[in-house]
């Protein structure tokens, strides 16, 4: 454990946003399902700046902002001056990430959010922000009790 204490990821103290008393339940329910929450499996093809960090950055912001979700921190990784991009958007409500292949115009990110959050409100932002010609997507719900 002392290594990952070094990287300053590791936390022991409480989320601001956390509460106990009258703890709200952020799970959902739609069409008589409970479950945690929606994540979509997203794929980018023809899409373009993603050896870009800031502009991912600022692109995955917009996303997850659409959804109606609160964004906690970012970490974005260039792997090289003209190379792919890793990077996540930790979220209240669960995370946003991404990793790019730019010498192949494909990225592949997740989005995961729980409560009132609508992921699916990320994709135009998504397609528009990195000029994608193609998106395939798949639903999985997490958590799922019913």
């Amino acid at each position: 454990m002392d290594g990952l204490a070094t990287l300053g990821t590791v936390s022991g103290l409480p989320s601001e946003t956390a509460t106990h008393e009258g703890a709200k339940d952020y799970f959902v329910e739609r069409d008589g399902v409970k479950f945690a929450g929606t994540h979509l499996i997203i794929d980018l093809w023809g899409a373009k700046r993603l050896d870009d960090p800031a502009h991912i950055d600022e692109v995955l912001r917009e996303a997850a902002v659409a959804t109606g979700a609160t964004i906690l921190h970012g970490h974005f990784h260039h792997f090289s001056p003209n190379g792919g991009v890793s990077g996540v958007l930790v979220l209240a409500e669960s995370h946003v990430s991404i990793h790019t292949w730019p010498e192949r115009d494909f990225a592949a990110l997740d989005i995961f959010v729980c409560g009132a959050c609508n992921p699916y409100n990320a994709l135009p932002v998504l397609k528009r922000g990195f000029s994608a010609e193609r998106v395939q997507l798949s639903e999985n719900k997490r958590g799922l009790i019913g």
